[in-house]
């Protein structure tokens, strides 16, 4: 089964829409109304519940793309608001984390500051995003960050797999950590060539000589 990319079609010439009511973005607007949720159950000690919360959270960033893919509901909105909840939505778990000791600091700081460090890049270099293609690097962070990250809350419930589970999901939440560095690395050599090509095409303005 196609994991990345899934849902892409060849049967179809896809069509950008310029709209905000499709069906990927109202999933991604889930995503938006779960969060507080989520970190309500975490400050609450329900562990448990917020493991699943997440996972529901987390599974939206995949369902939104496939079905945006599989259904021809690309939009101009989309592609923004899906890279843009999926950010937020990492720091603000690394944050509930970190605060609610689910978690090593070293979490928040791997994930806000190439966060932020590569907005303000996009910011300087483009006044907004660069619009760059994600890269497998990237998607597969992300997988790793969303597979560690519920199981690692789910071993704060009291269950008897709880400390081997904990060290395991720490040590690929520090994998994942890794790889969000390292992508965002990338995404910042990506936005400097881009920036640099667009300003090499821009045609050199010449004086006029009177004849």
């Amino acid at each position: 089964m196609r994991l990345i990319g899934a849902g892409q079609r060849d049967d179809i010439d896809y069509v950008e829409l310029h709209t905000f009511w499709t069906v990927p973005n109202l999933i991604t607007l889930v995503r938006f109304a779960l969060i507080p949720v989520f970190t309500w159950l975490v400050a609450t000690g329900h562990p448990v519940r917020a493991f699943f919360t997440l996972a529901v959270v987390f599974s939206t960033d995949w369902v939104d793309g496939y079905v945006a893919r599989r259904f021809n509901q690309v939009s101009s909105v989309g592609k923004w608001l899906a890279p843009f909840a999926d950010r937020l939505t990492l720091i603000i778990v690394a944050t509930t984390f970190v605060v609610f000791n689910v978690a090593p600091p070293w979490f928040v700081w791997a994930i806000v500051i190439p966060d932020v460090g590569l907005a303000l890049a996009c910011i300087v270099l483009f006044r907004g995003s660069p619009e760059l293609p994600v890269t497998k690097l990237g998607k597969i962070r992300t997988a790793v960050l969303m597979i560690s990250a519920p199981l690692l809350l789910l071993s704060q419930a009291d269950f008897s797999f709880a400390e081997p589970l904990e060290t395991m999901c720490t040590w690929v939440l520090l994998l994942g950590s890794l790889l969000h560095v390292a992508a965002a690395c990338q995404y910042l050599a990506q936005a400097v060539a881009k920036a640099k090509s667009r300003k090499g095409r821009r045609p050199s303005r010449t004086k006029g000589h009177p004849a």
